[in-house]
């Protein structure tokens, strides 16, 4: 029975330790053992963190055997980003440039989570301070793809998607930047959640652009990434409500996010469509030419303010850098103050249309990623390739973080491919709401 608990949601687990099935400290100590044996160990953890787990367990233990749990989650084991700050323990962020960093206190996100009684299995290998797509980090480790174990398995929580699609943590906290959850997430077949700007205090969470970083769960269902949001924010989770699709209207986002789809992305998210369609959900594309003219403002934006918040770290020690990353952050270098300002000027602008024009639809749908996952060795040998396809993967991610809005990432029967819905700004619960019951028509 306990190798079938290393598979099982987050959520179902707490039911087994709330129904007595299930040992906190029985649990924990299973899936310490599997990530110690799993073949990918160094590859998907950077550090685990098995005093902290096991003391966390065993209390969760007692409190389950005193029936005073803290929720549902309470007792479950699941991993942490490593630019999450966990007190005593090293917090790299994937660099060389904050080698031996050990924070002295857990970011906020970790405090509530805690306090919801979560197990803390350790922290997750991602891409160099987050600024990659791909999830490829050959300063450190690159952990691989559940379906391809020669790719790469999305970035930048790379290690946070992999702890779970290979049975090594129930659920991975990552962050979200331009598509750093949800790529991840995608290309695993997880769950991914990427929330609001500003609904999750990224307090002791190590920075890259913090206009547009967020915090996430990557998870096996819509019912975990809802109880983990609760824990994340330290509130109480309402169960989701239910919502007939029926009711439910679709907007498909043409032009920009279809553009150069490749042929599998397109047929799972076609075929994801017509399922959608089949079970009574209103489905129109419509097309938003101000996306396409967003989109070039990236370039201005991201670069930018990653350059400003790593400038001096990065001009101190530019030889501990992948090339790839180190280039991307100093194209930040020469932006003007003037066209800075402008960029968000015109942001501003583009978000006021894009609520406008899409107020009359529940959801908005696209495929999170337009690619599927390259392979690790020729992004390495190849720059071009590296490029092209790191631009590519975040393309479609990137509309909801410029945007500033609510995204969830689901699986499809296609493997590596993800149907991403977006929602208005701290719609939260209604955007879970409706992924749970697309979810259950999806596989």
């Amino acid at each position: 029975m306990s190798d079938e608990w290393l598979k099982m949601t987050a959520c179902d687990l707490g039911r087994g330790i709330e129904n007595s099935i299930i040992d906190p400290l029985d649990l924990t100590e299973i899936y310490l053992k599997a990530a110690s044996e799993s073949q990918f160990k160094n590859r998907i953890y950077a550090r685990l963190t098995e005093e902290r787990a096991l003391r966390e367990a065993e209390e969760a233990s007692a409190r389950a055997k005193a029936k005073s749990r803290k929720g549902l989650l309470d007792g479950v084991p699941i991993s942490w980003k490593d630019l999450f700050d966990t007190t005593g323990v090293a917090t790299e962020a994937g660099t060389g440039l904050l080698k031996n960093r050990i924070p002295s206190e857990d970011a906020w996100v970790l405090k509530n989570a805690t306090a919801a009684g979560l197990v803390c299995l350790g922290k997750t290998h991602m891409s160099e301070l987050a600024f990659s797509g791909l999830g490829q980090n050959p300063m450190t480790e690159t952990p691989p793809c559940v379906n391809d174990h020669d790719a790469v398995p999305g970035g930048s929580s790379s290690g946070a998607a992999a702890s779970v699609a290979f049975n090594i943590a129930a659920a991975g906290i990552g962050s979200d930047t331009g598509g750093s959850v949800r790529i991840p997430a995608a290309w695993n077949d997880l769950v991914g959640l990427k929330t609001t700007i500003g609904r999750l205090s990224v307090s002791g969470t190590v920075p890259l652009c913090p206009s547009f970083d967020t915090v996430g769960p990557l998870c096996r269902s819509v019912e975990d990434a809802a109880y983990l949001l609760g824990a994340l924010e330290g509130k109480k989770v309402e169960k989701l409500k239910e919502i007939n699709l029926r009711n439910v209207k679709v907007m498909v986002l043409e032009t920009v996010a279809l553009e150069n789809v490749r042929p599998k992305v397109l047929s799972g998210f076609n075929q994801s469509i017509n399922l959608l369609k089949e079970a009574g959900a209103s489905i129109e594309f419509r097309e938003i030419s101000e996306i396409s003219e967003m989109m070039s403002l990236t370039a201005t934006l991201f670069p930018s303010e990653a350059y400003a918040t790593w400038k001096t770290e990065i001009e101190a020690s530019p030889e501990l850098m992948f090339p790839e990353i180190l280039e991307r952050f100093m194209l930040g270098s020469g932006v003007l103050a003037s066209d800075y300002i402008r960029s968000w000027k015109r942001l501003n602008e583009i978000r006021d249309i894009w609520l406008n024009q899409t107020k009359e639809f529940d959801i908005v749908a696209l495929p999170t990623s337009p690619i599927l996952p390259p392979n690790a060795q020729r992004l390495i040998s190849d720059s071009d390739y590296y490029k092209t396809e790191n631009l590519m993967s975040l393309r479609n991610t990137r509309i909801g973080n410029l945007l500033g809005l609510a995204a969830l990432t689901l699986p499809t029967h296609e493997p590596s491919v993800g149907l991403m819905l977006m929602s208005k700004p701290y719609s939260e619960e209604k955007l879970l709401a409706v992924g749970s019951e697309i979810e259950k028509i999806l596989f």
